[in-house]
């Protein structure tokens, strides 16, 4: 949750933003507190902010949502989103998963990514609205193909297996490779599990202690499971061959394993 500027919006949003850029949040307040009365939504969404993090003012998550209210009546998707966020943990109001899937979704709707793996993860848990798990995939997708790595994963979870959608397991291997290129460590054991298996992909023992052994790496512990297992079935040069490719893999980043 950052806080946000545009140019158009006049001297005094603009001073109050290079203040809290620089740390002076006294100075972001005066400037923008009289903006955020006068209906302000950008202002009204960074006063949230400021009393969520307790930034030059004292934490107050009761003044956050009133705050993230008025800009999210105003259709600011980044405050709709935070406003789910506090509805679904019950910061600052009681914990009410109905309201935060009302606001997930009007962000979600936006196109807000986060918000739209939020509500799917809603509709896939049954959170605030019956369980559905072809509408957890459309939110989920969405999500996924602007590149969200948890949607990623989820998504591919579902796939694999045939939750909402026929059972497709190279469709779960793409989500799950795109996953792992942006470093999530389960998506990568998940990877380690398919090419053990040779589910959507060719059975490759190499390959699959690759990507265990860097979820391993990545703090999963069913990874190093995987890797330990699929070390028994593979040959010292097998081994010394996943273990270069490993490397070759973090240094990487991941990209094109």
């Amino acid at each position: 949750m950052s806080l946000m500027s545009f140019p158009s919006l006049g001297a005094d949003f603009q001073k109050g933003f290079a203040a809290a850029q620089t740390g002076d949040f006294a100075t972001a307040l005066r400037e923008w507190t009289p903006l955020a009365e006068q209906g302000n939504a950008l202002a009204q969404f960074n006063l949230g902010i400021m009393y969520e993090k307790g930034k030059g003012v004292l934490q107050d998550d009761k003044a956050a949502v009133k705050w993230y209210t008025l800009a999210a009546e105003q259709g600011y998707a980044t405050a709709q989103y935070n406003l789910g966020v506090m509805y679904a943990i019950g910061d600052g109001v009681l914990q009410d998963d109905k309201t935060a899937v009302k606001w997930f979704t009007l962000a979600a709707e936006q196109g807000h990514a986060t918000a739209q793996y939020n509500l799917g993860n809603m509709y896939d848990n049954g959170y605030g609205v019956l369980q559905d798990y072809k509408t957890a995939i459309k939110w989920y997708t969405l999500a996924a193909e602007q590149g969200h790595a948890k949607a990623q994963l989820n998504l591919g979870i579902m796939y694999d297996n045939g939750y909402g959608v026929l059972q497709d397991y190279k469709t779960a291997v793409k989500w799950w490779t795109l996953a792992a290129e942006q470093g999530h460590a389960k998506a990568q054991s998940n990877l380690g599990i398919m090419y053990s298996l040779g589910n959507g992909v060719i059975k490759d023992f190499v390959n699959a202690h690759m990507w265990a052994n860097i979820a391993s790496a990545n703090g999963n512990e069913n990874g190093g499971k995987i890797r330990d297992l699929v070390a028994e079935k593979m040959t010292p040069s097998q081994l010394e061959k996943a273990q270069d490719l490993a490397r070759e893999c973090v240094a990487k980043n991941y990209i094109g394993c």
